[in-house]
Order: C-alpha cells, then sequence, then structure tokens
C-alpha cells in the first residue's frame, strides 16, 4: 500500500502524517485541506491515531492519494529537507529479543533460547530517521543493532500463529543502541542490568517510515545491514531468525495484550561491537538498511557536559 510517517515540514509546524511516494513526501494535511479545503481528521496529525483507525483511516488516505494524482508536486516536499520524529511516537509498549539470530549468539558467547528472550525499551529512547543519537556520559561503550520491528494494527491477545499475521500493520528499522559496560556490570550477582544496559535516551533510533504488510508478503526474505561512516559493519539476512516472527507475536500476546501502535523488534545480526570492539563514538554517522524498507541515517553526539 504505503510509506507511512511522521513529520513536520521544517521542525516548527504541528507533526503530521505524510506518505513517501517516489521520491517525494506528500503531506496528508495539506493535500486534504488543498482538495477539501477543510481541516483534516485527527488520523492525518498522527500515526498511532491512524493505524487505530483502521480500514476506514486507510481508506481516506487512499482515497487522497488517488484524488492527488497527477498534482502530488502541490503538496509534496524534498525527503532531504523535512524533520522525521519516530513512525510511531507514543507507543504503549516496546518489546525487543536479544539473541534471535544464531550468529549473533555465537559472536556474543550466547546458547540459543529456547523461547523468545524479550527486553523492553521506553518512548524515552524512540528518535526518528536523520536526528541525533547522544553518547552519554554515563557510557563509554556504545554499541549498534539493526533490527527489523514489527507495527502492530490492531488489539490482540493469545493470538496463534496462523492469526498472526492479521494483527500486523507494517514494518520498520529500528536500532538497537546499547550500553556495554552499563548492560554486563562487572559486579552485579543478578544478571544484566537492562534498563540502562538499552533504555538510555535516544537509544532507539526507528523509521524513517512504516513499510505497510501488504508490499513486504514475507518478513522472513529481507536482508539487513549496518554502515558506520561507510563502513559494513552488520549484515544478515531475516529468514535467519531463531523465532519468526509469528513465533513473537503468539508468545508476547500470551497474556499481554497487543495494541495498535506496539512495537516488535525481532533481534540482530552479527557484527556487533560487543563481538568485534569497534564501538561507536561522537561524529559517527549509522546508516541502518533493511531491504524493500529503505535506509535509517543517525548520527552521534556527545552529551553536553
Amino acid at each position: 500500500m504505503v510509506k507511512i510517517l511522521l513529520f513536520s515540514p521544517s521542525g516548527n509546524e504541528v507533526k503530521r502524517v505524510g506518505i513517501y511516494k517516489d521520491g517525494k513526501v506528500i503531506d496528508l494535511v495539506k493535500a486534504y485541506e488543498f482538495l477539501n479545503d477543510a481541516k483534516p481528521p485527527n488520523w492525518f496529525y498522527n500515526t498511532k491515531d491512524l493505524i487505530e483507525g483502521g480500514e476506514g483511516a486507510l481508506f481516506l488516505l487512499n482515497k487522497v492519494l488517488d484524488d492527488l494524482k497527477g498534482i502530488e508536486d502541490k503538496v509534496s516536499y524534498d525527503p532531504e529537507k523535512i524533520v522525521y520524529y519516530p513512525p510511531v511516537e507514543n507507543p504503549e509498549k516496546i518489546f525487543l529479543l536479544a539473541v534471535n539470530y544464531r550468529a549473533h549468539g555465537q559472536e556474543t558467547s550466547s546458547p540459543p533460547p529456547k523461547e523468545p528472550y524479550i527486553f523492553t525499551k521506553f518512548a524515552n529512547a524512540l528518535i526518528g530517521h536523520n536526528r541525533p543519537i547522544i553518547y552519554p556520559k554515563a557510557s563509554q561503550k556504545v554499541d549498534h543493532e539493526v533490527e527489523l520491528a514489527v507495527i502492530i494494527g490492531k488489539k490482540g491477545k493469545y493470538v496463534s500463529r496462523k492469526d498472526a499475521y492479521n494483527y500486523i500493520f507494517g514494518y520498520t528499522i529500528l536500532n538497537d543502541i546499547s550500553f556495554r559496560d552499563r548492560q554486563f556490570p562487572a559486579e552485579q550477582p543478578y544478571g544484566m542490568r537492562w534498563v540502562h544496559g538499552k533504555g538510555m535516551d535516544t537509544a532507539a533510533p526507528m523509521g524513517p517510515w512504516i513499510v505497510t504488510k501488504d508490499e513486504i508478503p514475507d518478513p522472513h526474505d529481507l536482508k539487513l545491514s549496518l554502515r558506520v561512516n561507510g563502513e559494513v559493519r552488520q549484515e544478515g539476512y531475516t529468514g535467519d531468525m531463531i523465532f519468526k516472527v509469528d513465533q513473537i507475536i503468539e508468545y508476547l500476546s500470551n497474556g499481554i495484550t497487543l495494541k495498535p501502535g506496539d512495537v516488535i523488534s525481532t533481534g540482530t545480526p552479527p557484527g556487533v561491537a560487543l563481538a568485534t570492539g569497534k564501538y561507536l563514538k561522537p561524529g559517527d554517522v549509522i546508516e541502518a538498511e533493511i531491504s524493500k524498507i529503505g535506509i535509517l541515517r543517525n548520527y552521534v553526539i556527545e552529551e553536553e557536559k
């Protein structure tokens, strides 16, 4: 169907939903006003509201796009000149999988899990495409992890594997920024520190947009890669996941209600700095890429003293 993003033209305007199409970003708010001489519904100001709007919201979105044919330039922007926000800015839940690629487990000496190994992040970690990742005063071992993220499209609990794909709205890229010196404390008998090891500010770049699920019929047929300053650090294929997307949804929804806009990030392929020693540093430019979705680009800045 479409590539859906949340943006503002220069950062000073109200956030709104956009559509990436043919190398430009169509402003749905501006388009609706142009076509109807009226204020658009709330669906066009927030991607989570759009997802919650279901088929009705998507029908209206596609009607606007159809009515715009031939005149898209009147309500479009250069995608390199807008301000991007996380494609879902306020999800109720953000789930991530640890050790869901065998090669990543091998490089970090982690045995393959017998069931999905889940941790969470919070909305403070989310940033959009082309936005800065803060290199914090609290860590000196900042790592990267390119991941395919699933965006939930409708409410569900106790979802079976055979029905799992009916609950997906689309897919995006998430870079699971990790702080290894905080994640693996030298003296702590209770295991990893997940909160500080994974959840510091700006530790979940996501975007640049959501690709609706009809454009990706098989989420396990995608290539992932991550480059730092042009150097390839990670490379792999979603087909190498230990637990597939439908299994993960079934597992998570066993007692937990999934809701529209919830994010499930599905793990990372090998090449992380924990294994290579090539940790991020201020000034680095990171490009996380997944085929059929695009490139999520961010840059690292030092936290102010």
